[in-house]
């Protein structure tokens, strides 16, 4: 299943995606959660009653995609932890010799903004650059799960744009500043259920582009810490909790490694695709 987040009026609406249409899950059945956040939380039987929409659903509960403006899939995850350096060539490209551990590093609900809202180039810096990341999102929580049983806690994935302001986050060895001003990290606008990808969303082509130009290109079977890995080793120290977000981290072709550097400017219109889970876009605009 495909379902995302979407705005009607003040309001947003939890939507079931079936091709080029989303039903509004409220508007079908009342009973059901009203956001992705409360849909993961309740459990098997919200998802068993989701899976019955589609037949029974009134035209007058459906819109077309197109027509519909996306809100973040969860606009206060519980936690948003972030994978640094998980591919071989993003890390030799940075410098950095391959790792033996996973690099993590969190985000804060207010540097998260949804599909097609703009993102905002700060003031302070012109160091503006692009990461697409696959995303994962904790369906079931818990501490110390067995790596050869994590997948079984993934309730589906998405896609984050991890914008990072490349000259903060070098101000320390500590990337936090960088990776969190303000309405950097889009992310959406569909959660693609587990069930309907590869196990661990691995096999997947990930990519970016710059206004219209391939600027990254990659495959998800080239993470260096696989989904089940990630979160085996954040479980082994906290406990994950339903509808936290998990970055798995960037391959090569990150703006900061060309030569010269390729930063983002006002205009620029940023396309993450990762396949069969869909494309994130978003417009580079300049803080007022």
């Amino acid at each position: 299943m495909k379902l995302m987040m979407f705005k009607r009026g003040w309001d947003t609406r939890l939507g079931l995606v079936e091709g080029d249409t989303v039903i509004d899950v409220a508007a079908a059945d009342p009973s059901l959660p009203a956001d992705l956040l409360g849909l993961i939380q309740a459990g098997d039987w919200a998802m068993a009653k989701l899976r019955d929409i589609p037949a029974s659903a009134a035209a007058s509960t459906k819109s077309p995609l197109a027509s519909v403006e996306p809100a973040l899939p969860i606009a206060k995850p519980p936690k948003f932890i972030c994978v640094g350096l998980n591919y071989l060539e993003h890390a030799k490209e940075g410098g950095h010799a391959p790792p033996t551990y996973p690099s993590f590093f969190p985000r804060w609900s207010n540097s998260l903004v949804a599909a097609e809202a703009p993102v905002i180039r700060p003031k302070v810096s012109t160091h503006l650059d692009y990461e697409c990341e696959l995303t994962i999102v904790v369906g079931k929580g818990g501490r110390h799960i067995p790596e050869a049983k994590a997948l079984e806690h993934v309730f589906g994935y998405t896609i984050f744009n991890d914008v990072s302001v490349r000259d903060y986050q070098r101000k320390t060895s500590q990337w936090l500043p960088g990776k969190n001003f303000d309405a950097t990290g889009p992310l959406g606008p569909c959660v693609v259920t587990a069930d309907a990808l590869p196990p661990g969303a691995s096999g997947l082509n990930i990519m970016t582009r710059v206004n219209g130009e391939t600027m990254q290109s990659s495959n998800t079977s080239d993470m260096i810490f696989t989904v089940a890995n990630v979160i085996a080793t954040l479980s082994a120290f906290m406990t994950l909790e339903a509808g936290d977000l998990i970055a798995t981290g960037t391959p090569s072709g990150v703006a900061h490694a060309r030569k010269p550097p390729a930063w983002m400017k006002a205009g620029d219109i940023v396309e993450i695709e990762i396949e069969k889970i869909g494309v994130l876009r978003n417009k580079i605009v300049d803080e007022l």
